[in-house]
């Protein structure tokens, strides 16, 4: 190409570049004989820069979408789309417009109709305008009278629900407000899985989640002015206000941020759960950012009816969730990768049941399996697709079966199954089986002599050992002497300091058998349950000398899991202290994980501040010598421990009581190490209770020694009050920490004081104490003291105290909103992670 022929490509070029860039739309509206066309990118952009609608492409199908956005910096967040169910293939011809009506539409030239219409009638066809507003809301308004709205995408909710958007029906119209998930990660298209309302005869709202329109799964509970029964995490007010509506036109459920600055989305996810997420603050992304969850219900997939499919099996601590049997297979290539199970597993070969000349069918076992739901029982078996067996007699399946699952704890609770499956896969199996035996045969034989060879040495160097140890080793629980373990340890305040003086580098964790800590806790008899937490239940034990242990046990069904073990096992038997719980030993024996600690008969100290008749047991003396001792606890695991520790799960049920009422700091599953110059750590999984979290942890995941100050504060003040932070409410106030502050800036603090208890001999000491934790639970990490200078206020009583700041999650609230005075949040250690 000559000099002549390149001009006029490049004024080409240039001209295309112009067009693209003055045809995107900047403007937050879009007016008649504006388009936005999908083949120049045009995109419309709320004023404040939050959202934007444009067009996009899901996935690798080929197949676009208009949409709305989050603009967040590289990775957009779909929130709203409008032609989910009819996508558009051909981008070039693809724009959204307004037609003649003034309705809006948008066309493809293939298409002789509108793949996508607002569809109003008797509109002002001359002045309607689009506008995408700050808050996420697409409308249609009156240009004239942008306040007069004509139709909002916020009526119309896809699979996310915005802050100020609405969930419910409307009356007039008869249409559901509701959320329907994605079909799968790249596919908006309508999913399975829907969120709607349902009134109760009695005319209480609840929200249910459906699989397939029709199978309830899960429910909110009925609303109870404040928040709904299956969802404590609602009274976490001090970031969502929701609020319920109705009239004789429209019912509702709606909900605002306390913060404006602080993102976040409640999702109906494609895997068939409902989710609140937001965005904070991540240094360890690329972006800076990234989405976590705040909660999520149903909280396990194995609630999710039908997560797999059709003869699919849901399967725990795997690689994948779901799994199809023997004769099966995935019913699309792509199910591992988008995890969209939806269609379950097919038969690799057809059933011959019902041709006469086909070789007879045979049924396959499949053991340890959660029964499929649909059953009928008969007492004469004539089973045709699948069968089992139990006292109910003979349970027969007829069609797909739906909710098989692998049962948590190592077949104790799963049955044994038999499908029918082709004669022609019993031969696959066979065939392929035949050649296998004489290689495994050939194997085993050379196998045995490695074997036999290995264990002769094992067992040589196994007596070896065992010479080399005491009789303290030993791995039967019921003959472990707790007295004299707890004695030799000690309990000074510098464990380096014992270790030299024993000769030790570390201390050494005793491992017991689980047959005898069966023994010890009657094969965990629920006559010796004492109670259960985020880690699992927890049963008392006694020993051939009659002495008492606590013996917790890793539940599968538990949030937590091996990391938290390890944290236990590794941490708390490095940390001796009297005011630290300690761990006198564990057990790991095939899937059981078990720790074993010191009996506490006082149990812990919720179980008597927060009860009416128990809490008088606290006296004013007792209750400042619990404090001591926390803050004794915490500041030798922040300065005079080997290793500086951060519990980041600080609260009234890990605050154990021995039988003198000594406080002993319990439960490590969540603390994690720093260095000793290190200020402050971020994770990406948020561990911990609300209520007892700092600021910048809840939000933006930072941590540190300040962390577990601001939990302590919070303590201190619900020890000195008798009432937990987040279910009190008083005077307006929405949390222990507001009534606190306020009642200090009124010089009126002694009304905070447990009315139960009357006044102390000094209310000068008690005054002190409530300054000192209004200073542990200022909002600014550098304005809290230090564990030492906490530990120096108060048993120093002449030294000055400042005066505290405004604590943190007590600015903007609404102190109109009417919660029930038994509101109480759930304080079960909160610890997840995820993103779409």
């Amino acid at each position: 190409m000559g000099i002549d022929g390149i001009r006029p490509f490049l004024l080409f070029v240039l001209l295309l570049l112009l067009r693209a860039c003055f045809s995107i739309n900047a403007d937050d509206t879009l007016s008649k004989g504006q388009p936005l066309s999908a083949i120049t990118k045009d995109i419309i952009s709320s004023k404040n820069g939050t959202f934007e609608l444009g067009f996009f492409e899901a996935g690798t199908t080929s197949k676009f979408y208009l949409g709305i956005s989050f603009k967040l910096l590289m990775r957009p967040r779909i929130v709203w789309v409008a032609n989910r169910e009819n996508h558009l293939s051909n981008p070039s011809t693809s724009r959204l417009e307004f037609s003649e009506d003034g309705n809006l539409v948008l066309l493809e030239a293939s298409s002789k109709k509108p793949i996508w219409s607002t569809s109003l009638q008797n509109l002002p066809s001359n002045s309607t305008e689009a506008a995408l507003l700050d808050d996420g809301n697409f409308v249609l308004r009156d240009r004239s009278d942008p306040s007069t709205l004509f139709w909002e995408s916020f009526d119309h909710p896809t699979d996310t629900w915005l802050p100020g958007g609405k969930l419910g029906i409307d009356k007039v119209g008869k249409v559901p407000k509701q959320l329907i998930s994605w079909k799968n990660s790249e596919d908006p298209s309508p999913g399975l899985f829907s969120l709607s309302l349902r009134m109760e005869p009695n005319g209480s709202p609840v929200y249910i989640l459906e699989w397939n329109r029709s199978q309830v799964y899960w429910s909110t509970g009925v609303w109870n002015g404040n928040n709904f029964a299956s969802i404590p995490e609602m009274r976490r007010n001090y970031i969502y206000n929701y609020s319920f509506y109705s009239n004789e036109n429209e019912t509702y459920l709606t909900y605002s941020l306390y913060n404006a600055s602080f993102i976040s989305i409640f999702l109906l996810s494609y895997t068939g759960q409902v989710k609140q997420q937001a965005w904070r603050h991540d240094p360890s992304d690329s972006s800076g950012f990234s989405w976590y969850l705040f909660w999520v219900q149903p909280k396990s997939l194995s609630e999710v009816y039908a997560f797999c499919g059709p003869f699919g099996i849901y399967q725990v601590n795997a690689n994948t969730s779901c799994d199809c049997p023997k004769g099966f297979e995935p019913f699309s290539d792509n199910q591992i990768r988008l995890e969209d199970w939806s269609g379950g597993c097919l038969r690799r070969q057809p059933l011959q049941c019902e041709n006469r000349n086909a070789k007879n069918d045979w049924f396959q076992k499949i053991p340890n399996i959660t029964l499929p739901i649909n059953w009928k029982a008969y007492s004469a078996m004539s089973a045709r697709r699948s069968y089992t067996h139990n006292s109910n007699g003979c349970l027969i399946w007829e069609g797909a079966l739906l909710n098989m699952q692998r049962p948590w704890d190592g077949g104790k609770v799963g049955q044994d199954i038999y499908l029918r499956l082709s004669a022609d896969e019993r031969q696959i199996s066979t065939k392929g089986t035949k050649w296998k035996v004489w290689v495994i045969v050939a194997v085993l034989v050379a196998a045995t002599g490695l074997i036999l060879c290995l264990y002769v040495c094992f067992s040589i160097k196994r007596k070896l050992k065992h010479k080399g140890q005491t009789a303290a080793s030993s791995n039967d629980l019921m003959l472990f002497d707790v007295s004299t373990e707890i004695h030799a340890i000690g309990d000074g305040t510098n464990s380096q300091d014992n270790d030299k003086k024993r000769g030790k580098k570390d201390v050494e964790l005793p491992l017991f058998s689980y047959g005898s800590v069966l023994a010890a806790t009657d094969s965990f008899s629920t006559a010796n349950k004492l109670g259960e937490g985020g880690f699992g239940p927890v049963y008392k034990g006694k020993l051939l000398k009659g002495q008492e242990i606590a013996v917790k046990r890793l539940s599968r069904r538990s949030g937590q899991g091996l990391e938290e073990f390890r944290n236990e096992t590794t941490l708390i038997a490095k940390l001796q202290h009297r005011n630290l719980v300690k761990l006198l030993g564990c057990c790991i024996e095939g899937d059981e994980k078990i720790l074993i600690y010191e009996y506490m008969p006082n149990k812990s100290l919720d179980f008597y501040l927060f009860d009416p008749a128990k809490k008088k047991m606290l006296d004013w003396g007792t209750r400042i010598h619990i404090i001591e001792g926390i803050a004794q606890g915490l500041l030798y695991l922040h300065q005079y421990s080997r290793l500086r520790i951060i519990h980041r799960d600080m609260k009234p049920s890990n605050i154990l009581l021995d039988s003198e009422m000594n406080p002993k700091i319990s439960d490590f599953g969540m603390a994690r190490i720093v260095g000793d110059n290190a200020i402050q750590a971020n994770t990406n999984r948020i561990v911990g209770t609300f209520g007892y979290m700092s600021p910048e942890y809840a939000m933006e995941g930072l941590y540190s020694i300040k962390s577990d100050v601001f939990s302590f504060g919070v303590l201190l003040l619900e020890i000195v009050s008798g009432k937990k932070n987040t279910g009190f409410y008083n005077h307006g106030s929405l949390n222990l920490l507001r009534y606190a502050w306020e009642l200090w800036r009124d010089d009126q603090s002694l009304e905070l004081m447990d009315s139960t208890m009357g006044y102390p001999t000094s209310t000068s000491t008690l005054v002190r104490y409530i300054n000192i934790g209004l200073l542990c639970v200022q909002e600014n990490p550098a304005d809290r003291p230090s564990m030492l200078d906490v530990v120096s206020m108060i048993s120093n009583e002449h030294v000055p105290l400042l005066t505290p700041k405004q604590p943190a999650f007590t600015a903007g609230r609404n102190p109109t909103i009417n919660l029930a005075e038994n509101c109480s949040i759930n304080t079960v250690t909160f610890s997840a992670m995820e993103a779409r």
